[in-house]
C-alpha cells in the first residue's frame, strides 16, 4: 500500500514561489504514481494540520529561511514523523554562509576569501578594507539566503550603492569574486550523483538565470573535465556533504578557475522544478524523477 505523503512548501522566505513550484512538481509526480498526497504550507496551524492528516512521511520542499535553516526541522522532530533532507544542525550550518565557510576551511576545502560586514559598524573605510583584504570586484550576499537572492557583483564605483540595497540585513558577507566556470555537483546519501556545468547568458548564475526559462542558461552535462578533475570536484562535494553532516540529497556550487575548485556553498534542499539541476543530474545518471523522489522518501527519518 502506498504511503501518505505531506509535501511541505511555500513558506515566508524570499524563495517562496520556487518552493511552491518544487512542491507542486513533487506532488504531481507522486499522485501520478498513486501516492496519497497533500500539499501543506507552514503557518501557525502547522502542528494541527500534521496531526489531522497523519502522514507517513513529510517531504520538506521548503527553500530558504525558516525552511532550510533548521527552524522547521526542529518542529518536525517534535512530531516524530519521518521527514526528508538534512536535520536541524546540518541545515543550520549549511544555511549560514559564514559558519559553513569556516567549516570548509577547517577541513581544507577551498572557498573564496571574505569579510563580514556589519551595518552601523563597518561602513567607515570599507572600500580601503576591501582593497587591502580582497580587491575588487567583490560579491556581496546575505549570510542566510539561498537561490542567489540579493547577490551582487560589485566594483569600486557601485559598492556603496549596492551595500545600501542590502541594508535591511544586519550583516552580510563581502566575498572575493572568483571568475571562471560554474559547476555544480549533486550528492545522494553516500553516492556521488554527478556534476553539471552552467553557462548563464546573464552576468552570473543569479536568480533569473536559475529560474526564468527566458534567461536561456545553458546546462552542460556531462561536464567537460578530464577524469582527474572530475573526480576531484566530486570528492570535494562529497566531503562537504559529510563534514556538514548532511542527509538526503545536496547540491554543492563551485567556481573552477585556474585549475582550482572554489566551493561557494552547499544546498541542503535543492529545487525540484523543471529547471532544477539535481533532477537533471539524476536523470543523466539513469535515475528518473519518481525514482529520485522515492529514494528521498525512503531516506526520510527523525533524529536527522
Amino acid at each position: 500500500m502506498k504511503k501518505k505523503i505531506l509535501v511541505l512548501c511555500g513558506g515566508i522566505s524570499k524563495e517562496r514561489l520556487i518552493s511552491l513550484e518544487t512542491g507542486r512538481e513533487v506532488a504531481k509526480e507522486l499522485k501520478k504514481n498513486k501516492y496519497k498526497v497533500i500539499i501543506c504550507e507552514p503557518d501557525s496551524n502547522l502542528s494541527k494540520k500534521i496531526k489531522s492528516y497523519k502522514p507517513n512521511i513529510i517531504f520538506n520542499a521548503l527553500h530558504g529561511q525558516f525552511g532550510e535553516d533548521g527552524y522547521i526541522q526542529s518542529i518536525l522532530e517534535i512530531h516524530k514523523i519521518p521527514y526528508t533532507h538534512s536535520g536541524v544542525i546540518a541545515s543550520s550550518l549549511a544555511m549560514d554562509k559564514e559558519v559553513s565557510k569556516n567549516i570548509f576551511l577547517k577541513h581544507k576545502i577551498l572557498t573564496p576569501k571574505y569579510i563580514k560586514f556589519i551595518y552601523g559598524k563597518d561602513e567607515r573605510n570599507i572600500v580601503k578594507k576591501i582593497e587591502k583584504k580582497l580587491k575588487f570586484p567583490v560579491v556581496i550576499k546575505p549570510i542566510n539566503e539561498g537561490s542567489s537572492v540579493h547577490v551582487y557583483i560589485c566594483n569600486k564605483k557601485n559598492i556603496i550603492k549596492n551595500l545600501d540595497i542590502l541594508s535591511s540585513y544586519k550583516e552580510i558577507l563581502i566575498e572575493e569574486f572568483i571568475p571562471g566556470r560554474e559547476i555544480q555537483v549533486a550528492i545522494m546519501g553516500k553516492k556521488i550523483l554527478g556534476a553539471i556545468e552552467l553557462k548563464p547568458k546573464r552576468k552570473f548564475y543569479d536568480y533569473e538565470a536559475k529560474y526564468n526559462p527566458k534567461a536561456k542558461t545553458e546546462h552542460i552535462i556531462p561536464v567537460d573535465l578530464d577524469s582527474k578533475n572530475l573526480k576531484k570536484i566530486n570528492d570535494i562535494a562529497f566531503k562537504a556533504h559529510n563534514v556538514i553532516r548532511c542527509r538526503g540529497v545536496t547540491r554543492s556550487d563551485f567556481k573552477f578557475y585556474k585549475g582550482k575548485f572554489y566551493l561557494l556553498e552547499i544546498n541542503t534542499q535543492p529545487g525540484m522544478t523543471k529547471l532544477s539541476l539535481v533532477p537533471e543530474i539524476a536523470n543523466f545518471a539513469g535515475i528518473s524523477f519518481i525514482k529520485l523522489i522515492e529514494w528521498i522518501l525512503k531516506d526520510a527519518s527523525i533524529n536527522r
